[in-house]
């Protein structure tokens, strides 16, 4: 199969970081790809897909205890085809047989191991597997074992389960629709759920492991159940979760207080939980939550943007071969740094204790920074200038890797974020950092044909994009031109939304697929769904296609959303956290939806009035009288000279206002 330089090679030819982690592993590794599959069936042996992301702690960890392991891999080497998988670049791959792992083992996750024959149908798999049987569970070696003897002498029970494989893992795809768009007793039926299921001690929902809820959360604040967010976005802030001194959120805590979180930063936590807080400060007022939401863009403009203007994908959870280590702190540590600041010895204290930093730790011997006494802890005298201290000295420590990939999907949910922040905060370098990232994405991030792709490094963009990355694109747009009330954004939108119905649309059920029409052929074209850590490409697609027919009055845009709707909108009820930002969509659909269209040239006092408040059932058009891009401003003209604003309803229109304070009374 080659030589360990010829190994190499192969990923090292790959631009995800997760790949090239890989790339001096003695397996002989494949990426995902005709050349794997072609190997597979030429030499009859069935293929080891691994598939993990670069941000992953226990991916490392079977790296360093099984693919670095040369024995290991040389079994690896003379009874599998071996391919590497990030799932961050390939989110298809990754869905498809994920599904697959799900249906086998009961659960999933990753690093996730399957195991399938030489035509890719997977026939057994797993998540992390050991290097041996002391953790109770068979080790890695004892799996391949057994798949070799399979293959070896079960291969006509495997041939005869594949077609029934292919069946199952494409049903997804052939969905049928309801007969009706869902109503308001299901929505109603779903918030309910979600109320009863909220920890009102801890916040968030259920029990421990715990991940950022965002979707859920803006849905339970667009139907007012303002006390139910505020415990889990006061939990968040104080715990472990946010880095109390750099800002931004860790993907996910280990417990169900929020304390101790698995380090790994993802850039689309912190873009959604960013855009969270600041409705959370729009809709209830704490200023707390206007801090946490720049704090966190700060981090990211800081720590997470190239130079070309878009965002790297994610911060790694360790350093210096220890999970967390980069973030962790011993009281000693905060004594020698605040003692070379002239604090006195009862001032480090008092941060010490503010933080919840005990000589015993709760992290493997080390503190994990929080507020100790929550929210309503009074502040220590000093925090500022103590929390610029420990920031600098812990940035001289060894930084956890960096995943410096720019994924279209994650950096449209940053776009999001910052244009929205910019433009009501009033932030100014917001504004210009979404202007540069969508003009890094449209500039370098599509083909000669301009049509979308998925990744970016090292000055190259590759893959096909998703749907996922279409419709996050599609909403980011919105978002920028309602920040802006620049044209170039609404046009690039409308644009993207007609590509996306044409390149993966199913007009015969409705909906949308996860791959374009000319994408590669997997064993099946699935529809995806689910909408946790980040919204489905579907649900997204719902709610900016149910957003453009309210800037344009296009009945076409609104029943692609409703395709969504009926495909879905079923099954969202029963497990609502799973399914909530296509019950936003669905609220959206549901409400009465305002559009707003100001007009003149100083629209600055009405902008303010409008952005004043959480309205998640509005949109927001402006410009220039004669101004026709949107429709929605069309033949709109500004009274007696002054700055105009129509309120409408599904485009009947209140008798126009001049004043302010009458606009605010409108909405």
């Amino acid at each position: 199969m080659g030589n360990l330089s010829e190994m190499a090679n192969r990923l090292a030819l790959e631009s995800s970081p997760y790949l090239l982690q890989h790339r001096d592993n003695p397996v002989d590794w494949y990426p995902w790809g005709e050349d794997a599959l072609r190997q597979a069936r030429e030499l009859d042996r069935p293929i080891l897909l691994s598939v993990g992301y670069s941000a992953c702690h226990w991916c490392h960890v079977m790296e360093r205890e099984s693919f670095e392991d040369p024995e290991t891999a040389a079994y690896m080497n003379e009874h599998f085809v071996n391919v590497k998988v990030d799932r961050e670049e390939r989110p298809e791959v990754d869905a498809l047989y994920m599904e697959a792992v799900q249906a086998m083992a009961g659960q999933g996750g990753w690093p996730m191991t399957v195991f399938c024959d030489p035509d890719g149908v997977p026939f057994y798999g797993g998540t992390y597997f050991p290097p041996d049987e002391s953790r109770g569970t068979p080790s890695f070696r004892m799996v391949m074992e057994a798949v070799v003897d399979a293959f070896e002498n079960r291969r006509d029970e495997m041939r005869a389960r594949a077609p029934r494989t292919r069946e199952q893992l494409g049903a997804i795809g052939r969905i049928e629709p309801a007969s009706e768009t869902p109503g308001g007793d299901l929505l109603h039926k779903a918030i309910e759920i979600l109320r009863d299921a909220v920890d009102m001690e801890y916040g968030g929902f259920g029990g421990a492991p715990k991940f950022p809820p965002a979707a859920a959360l803006e849905l339970l604040l667009a139907k007012g159940a303002d006390d139910m967010v505020e415990k889990t976005l006061d939990a968040m802030l104080a715990g472990g979760i946010y880095d109390q001194l750099g800002g931004g959120f860790a993907r996910y805590s280990v417990d169900s207080k929020w304390l101790v979180p698995h380090f790994e930063k993802m850039l689309y936590d912190n873009a959604l939980l960013a855009r969270l807080y600041l409705h959370g400060w729009q809709a209830i007022g704490h200023d707390r939550y206007r801090r946490v939401c720049e704090e966190t863009l700060d981090w990211a403009l800081a720590e997470m943007r190239g130079p070309e203007g878009g965002f790297f994908s994610a911060l790694d959870a360790d350093s210096e071969g220890e999970e967390g280590r980069f973030y962790v702190w011993g009281p000693e540590e905060i004594r020698e740094v605040l003692g070379r600041s002239s604090f006195e010895p009862e001032a480090i204290q008092a941060i010490l204790d503010f933080y919840g930093v005990t000589e015993a730790g709760n992290f493997e011997g080390r503190s994990i920074l929080h507020l100790a006494q929550g929210v309503a802890g009074p502040e220590p005298p000093g925090l500022d200038e103590a929390r610029k201290a420990l920031y600098e000295a812990r940035a001289k420590r060894t930084r956890p890797g960096l995943d410096d990939k720019r994924l279209t999907s994650w950096n449209a949910l940053m776009v999001a974020a910052l244009a929205e922040a910019g433009a009501v905060l009033g932030r100014r370098d917001y504004l210009e950092a979404a202007r540069r990232c969508a003009e890094f994405i449209l500039d370098s991030l599509r083909d000669s044909e301009r049509r979308l792709l998925r990744t970016y490094k090292d000055g190259e963009g590759r893959l096909n994009a998703y749907l996922e990355d279409h419709a996050f694109l599609l909403e980011a747009l919105l978002a920028l031109y309602e920040s802006s009330f620049e044209q170039r954004w609404f046009q690039e939108a409308q644009i993207l939304a007609d590509t996306t119905i044409a390149r993966f649309g199913d007009p015969e059920r409705g909906g949308f697929y996860s791959t374009s029409d000319n994408h590669e052929a997997l064993i099946a074209r699935r529809k995806e769904i689910g909408d946790h850590p980040i919204p489905s490409g579907n649900s997204s697609a719902a709610m900016g296609f149910l957003r453009l027919a309210a800037f344009t009055g296009e009945r076409v845009y609104e029943s692609w959303a409703i395709g969504v709707l009926r495909l879905f909108g079923k099954a969202a009820p029963r497990q609502p956290d799973a399914f909530a930002y296509l019950l936003r969509a669905l609220d959206f659909h549901l409400s009465p939806t305002k559009e707003i269209a100001l007009i003149g040239d100083d629209l600055s006092a009405m902008t303010a009035v409008v952005r004043s408040a959480f309205r998640p059932h509005a949109v927001l058009a402006g410009g220039r009288e004669g101004a026709s891009v949107p429709l929605l401003l069309k033949d709109r003209t500004a009274v007696d000279s002054r700055p105009t604003a129509y309120v409408c309803e599904r485009f009947s229109c209140r008798a126009p206002v001049t004043d302010s304070q009458q606009l605010d009374d409108l909405l």
